[in-house]
This record gives structure tokens, sequence and C-alpha cells, in this order.
């Protein structure tokens, strides 16, 4: 079977997410004292104004209302141009760590590690179908997470009882998909760098396969998808850049006329700048993006 055969009739919708929102932050004015806060335990980026009379700067640490509770997070630095964000995203940060806050998290790493090995303990005990993927526990307030990952739906009511009853606390597990999963562990991508839902980006946006087309990608899963198994998170952050880049150079399939004969353009490669172009002649052109110019509506060549 050839590639092109493979790739027309391979059902690629498995590899998509939507992680998208219909919150529309068009006309919305972000506040100007806008900063960064990051979270170690998950990658997740957050943000944040500061409360009424408090000052911060990259580095500081500070306890901020997650999606979870208060917890401990790392000032990123102010945020001149918000991109990619709505404004139910920004949140208050509550106050700066305080030493004991600290002492707490670094307290917390000990107890995370003995969670772990409980948590397997009582699964097996429990006999369900699950992965442990990460435990953390809150520096803000009494409460431990539980992220794990499994194929089926899990009936974890009386593991939550027993967990409870070992640590004293609020018990919140979570079951996440394969984007999620790899942004907590981390790891290699494809390209040999770390993977960009942990290193690059801070969300996890949308990708679709309308993406890998219009950046003129083989359709081919093995090529398309990460470790994960889901589409890469790379063609949803450079698709932005795709997207103006064409607005500025004719598109496949459009005449010209050039040299006393009419072309055809064949490809365009957004990449190296140079789009190729077939006359009715016979010859094929590479010819440098920069010599095309649109004039009344139609492009030509300089």
């Amino acid at each position: 079977m050839s590639e092109e055969k493979y790739e027309e009739n391979e059902d690629l919708s498995s590899l998509e997410d939507d992680y998208g929102s219909t919150e529309d932050s068009s006309k919305f004015v972000f506040p100007d004292n806008l900063y960064k806060v990051k979270l170690s335990y998950s990658f997740e980026g957050l943000y944040a104004t500061l409360s009424p009379g408090m000052t911060a700067e990259a580095g500081d640490k500070v306890i901020v209302p997650t999606r979870y509770g208060l917890d401990l997070g790392i000032c990123m630095g102010k945020v001149n141009t918000p991109v990619g964000i709505k404004p139910s995203d920004v949140i208050e940060i509550s106050r700066k760590a305080t030493k004991e806050d600290l002492e707490k998290a670094e307290s917390l790493v000990e107890t995370e590690k003995n969670a772990f090995k409980i948590f397997r303990e009582k699964v097996e005990t429990h006999k369900l179908d699950m992965k442990l993927i990460s435990v953390h526990f809150l520096v803000g307030e009494p409460k431990a997470l539980f992220f794990f990952s499994s194929d089926n739906r899990v009936d974890f009511r009386e593991l939550v009882k027993d967990l409870v009853f070992v640590f004293k606390m609020r018990i919140e597990l979570r079951q996440i998909g394969v984007r999620d999963e790899s942004r907590i562990t981390g790891g290699l991508g494809v390209c040999g760098r770390p993977f960009c839902c942990c290193h690059v980006s801070d969300k996890l946006r949308p990708v679709s396969i309308r993406m890998a087309k219009d950046q003129n990608l083989s359709l081919n899963s093995m090529k398309i998808s990460g470790q994960c198994g889901r589409l890469l998170c790379c063609l949803s952050y450079e698709y932005d850049w795709y997207s103006e880049a064409r607005k500025k150079l004719p598109s496949e399939g459009i005449h010209l006329h050039y040299d006393g004969t009419n072309f055809r353009v064949i490809e365009v490669n957004l990449i190296s700048s140079m789009i190729k172009m077939q006359g009715e002649d016979g010859r094929v052109l590479e010819v440098n993006a920069k010599r095309f110019s649109k004039e009344n509506g139609k492009w030509r060549v300089n």
C-alpha cells in the first residue's frame, strides 16, 4: 500500500482534542498590572493581578487561587501583551508566600512521595484500573490532589474514603487525558526537544487536522502526532504564523502572466519564502516570494 493511499484513507479524527472556548475576549481590556504565575507541579500558567498595595517581581513565590484551591506559585514577571487568554482566566494573587509557606512546601515533597506509594497500595486492594500520574498537596489549604489516567470510568468512592482516613484532609481524584498526562510527566518529543505542552505553551490549545493541512504536512498519523497519541501541540501555536504568512503570498493554483507565458502556482514554501510555478511552455520556475506583489486584486512577478 502506498503512503499516499494510506494517508487518504486513514481516520485522523481520533488524534484531535478540543480544549476550545466560546468566550469572546476581543473587546476586553486587560488590566495594566497583569502578571504571569507558574504552577511547578503541573507546568500550568496563570494570569493574575496584584492585591491592593502589593508589589511583585519575577521569581517571587506567591499564594494564588487555583481551580483546585489556594496554592504556591512562582511569579514569572509582568505581562505586557496578553495572548491567547480569556477574561475568566485572570485571577488575583492572594499574597506573597511566607517563610512558613516555603517550609511547608518543602516538607510536602516527602509527603507526596509517601502518598504515591499509599495510593498504589490502596488501588491494588480495591482492584481498580487506575494509573497514578502525579500527587500534589496544596500549600494554601489542607487538600491533596491525585491525578490518574484510566481507559474506563472508575468508581473510586471507597478509595477516597481510605485516603481521607489516612491523610485526614480533603482528597480530590482527577482523571486526566493523555495530553494532560504528558504535560505533567514531561519528556522529549519527536523533534528531540522537551514537550511543548510543558515547556513552550502553558495551556493545552485545541489542535485540528486542518492545521496540519494548512501547513502542508503529511497527513500520516505517525508524523503529526506526539508521544501522547494526539496531534502535535506545535501545530497549534505555529498555525498563527502560517495563517499570517499565507495572507501575504499568492495561493497555490492561481494563474499569472510572466515572461510572455501564463504560469500556475503549484507550490508555496512559507519557510523558505520560495514559490514554485509551472508555465504553459513546460518551464518550472522557483521564485523568491519578495518578487511577488498584488495590484488591483491580481498577483504579478516583478
